[in-house]
């Protein structure tokens, strides 16, 4: 079968994710896509720093499940670290996969996290990813 791992490589460079960023890991559980966590450790050359990291982070993927609870409050939640201008890549089931997340949730809950949404890629056979990012405001 292979591709998968070439696939995981290719998600890390549509996910903007280059060497030397400190990227964030919320909502690891045993249904993540480890091909795509290994891809993307490889493209920063690190390991992915958790919730308790206490720094700022460039990026944050947030990996959240329709039984995850308030997606407004995790959203919020996962701004806590990020540094100006990060992106937050929201990774959720792909839709008729178990778990998934309606997109309209997903529309409803930036705006009110503050968050304006991007754009949608697929990462991998079962879960996608959401940019979700700080609006930009006038000086």
């Amino acid at each position: 079968m292979g591709g998968g791992a070439a696939q995981a490589t290719g998600a890390a460079e549509r996910l903007g994710i280059t060497p030397g960023m400190v990227v964030q890991e919320l909502g690891w559980d045993n249904d993540t896509d480890d091909e795509l966590r290994v891809a993307i450790e490889d493209a920063i050359d690190a390991d992915m720093v958790d919730g308790d990291y206490g720094n700022v982070v460039d990026a944050v993927l947030l990996w959240w499940r329709e039984d995850d609870g308030d997606l407004v409050d995790g959203l919020v939640d996962s701004l806590t670290d990020l540094v100006g201008g990060g992106a937050i890549w929201l990774l959720t089931p792909k839709v008729g996969r178990p778990h998934a997340v309606d997109a309209a949730d997903i529309a409803e809950a930036a705006p009110i996290a503050g968050l304006s949404q991007t754009t949608t890629a697929a990462v991998s056979k079962d879960w996608q990813a959401t940019r979700l990012v700080t609006p930009k405001t006038p000086a």
